[in-house]
């Protein structure tokens, strides 16, 4: 089993749009187990300092749910940091499944 991750961003004058893709590069289906309606999350860092994180600050249905990738399929999330920072950043999506691993990282300048 093997999931890959792609984070696309969109640069905007008053936000930075994401775009996280992830694929089931393997033989075999995946199942994602999720403990609520957070199936990702997006951060920024400016070095080792996070300077926004999606998910902060928001409330998510506290419900399991689950969702199947077969072989070759890849599901996208997506985020927007609304007003963000000037400067050279790290963007950083993050698969929030609690039974698989999966982050991808671009450098954007806003």
């Amino acid at each position: 089993m093997t999931l890959t991750g792609s984070l696309d961003t969109r640069v905007e004058t008053d936000r930075v749009s994401f775009s996280f893709t992830v694929a089931n590069d393997g033989d075999d289906p995946v199942t994602l187990s999720f403990r609520d309606s957070c199936s990702a999350d997006f951060a920024v860092l400016d070095g080792e300092d996070e300077r926004w994180r999606w998910s902060r600050g928001r409330m998510f249905t506290q419900a399991l749910q689950s969702e199947s990738l077969d072989p070759g399929e890849s599901v996208t999330y997506e985020g927007k940091w609304q007003n963000p920072d000037a400067g050279t950043h790290t963007a950083v999506a993050t698969l929030e499944a609690e039974n698989h691993d999966c982050e991808a990282r671009v450098e954007i300048a806003v």
